[in-house]
């Protein structure tokens, strides 16, 4: 139980790193060469498994909070057929549903990491 507790802290970085890299690997098979720039987007989440800041740790949870809202009612309004969108887009919205809790949560566990624990 010492160790799951030892590495629970880490488990919101990796988290947005492996979306980080399946978006990059998705886009790139597709895009080629202009995915890369999504690879900056994993500097940070890299740097706090290597040195961690309770400053960055926190401005990343408040950043993802507030995207994650913004993910929460694009959703919403996609379920509540809002927008009128094809059906091929409304084929991912489970998964879609799925990523965006996600999302969510692990936004809410890096500020509690941020506030609760000294890294």
């Amino acid at each position: 139980m010492k160790l799951i507790n030892k590495y629970s802290k880490f488990i919101p970085y990796l988290y947005f790193i492996a979306v980080i890299v399946y978006l990059f690997t998705d886009l790139n098979k597709n895009s080629g060469v202009t995915a890369y720039p999504i690879l900056l987007f994993g500097i940070p989440f890299i740097w706090q498994l290597i040195k961690p800041s309770k400053q960055l740790n926190f401005s990343l949870g408040i950043t993802f909070v507030c995207l994650s809202s913004y993910l929460i009612l694009a959703y919403l309004s996609d379920v509540f057929n809002i927008v009128n969108l094809s059906f091929s887009i409304k084929q991912f919205i489970i998964y879609g549903g799925l990523f965006v809790a996600a999302n969510f949560v692990m936004a809410l566990w890096m500020i509690r990491n941020s506030m609760k624990r000294s890294f």
